[in-house]
């Protein structure tokens, strides 16, 4: 079964890379969240903001678990709206 062996060999570095990828993508997540909870709206310019607003649609978008995975990616915390009011 050498073609199997080969397969699986081929498989195994195939993830390896897609994991390497999703930390990478994690770390890109979790510094743009950590990033957008700190800016004030108002004092940014119109594209500026609006930019921002595409990244926190997205962001939001995302799963909790996927979100905290990105957030611990780059040892951030967000905090939430109701313990900082």
């Amino acid at each position: 079964m050498p073609g199997r062996d080969k397969e699986i060999t081929l498989l195994s570095r195939e993830l390896e890379i897609l994991m390497n990828e999703r930390q990478t993508l994690l770390r890109v997540v979790g510094a743009s969240a950590a990033l957008i909870a700190t800016l004030d709206s108002k004092r940014l310019p119109v594209g500026a903001v609006e930019a921002a607003d595409m990244v926190a649609t997205s962001i939001n978008g995302l799963s909790e678990e996927t979100l905290q995975d990105a957030l611990n990616a780059v040892h951030a915390e967000i905090e939430d709206d109701a313990t900082t009011a």
